[in-house]
């Protein structure tokens, strides 16, 4: 998987004059089943997350509230992602060295994973993640 396998995806978002509704199913709006959902809240200003990679797992990436950038690197290439909407989320394969950073005062990030939480499946060594990826 590359890079170019990252997205935006836009959800599907229900306009009402009493608040609007967005909703993500699993296989239909985002490209795998829904196993866990954790969110990260109150990062410190001028905080980093991430710094990881997965073997197999898949990520969907929602700013439920403010703003935050997430910065993707295959290996090869990289490339930075803003989130500040609700309805839009970025979809990130396995195989894929990420970070966020940049993060508003009281936003959170929301993140639909296709497992459960597996220590196993996390590269946190950028070194191994480019031996893993046939890059060093």
């Amino acid at each position: 998987m590359s890079i170019k396998d990252c997205r935006i995806i836009e959800l599907p978002k229900i306009h009402d004059r009493r608040g609007n509704l967005t909703f993500i199913e699993g296989g239909v709006q985002i490209p795998f089943d829904i196993q866990r959902v954790y969110y990260l809240y109150d990062v410190p200003g001028g905080a980093e997350r991430g710094a990881h990679a997965h073997r197999s797992l898949h990520q969907f990436i929602v700013a439920m509230s403010g703003s935050f950038d997430v910065v993707l690197s295959d290996g090869s290439e990289s490339k930075r992602f803003h989130l500040n909407r609700s309805y839009f989320g970025l979809y990130v394969c396995p195989m894929m060295w990420r970070f966020l950073d940049n993060f508003s005062s009281g936003s959170v990030c929301m993140v639909l994973a296709s497992r459960h939480y597996d220590e196993s499946d996390y590269i946190r060594d950028h070194d191994q993640f480019l031996s893993e990826r046939g890059l060093s």
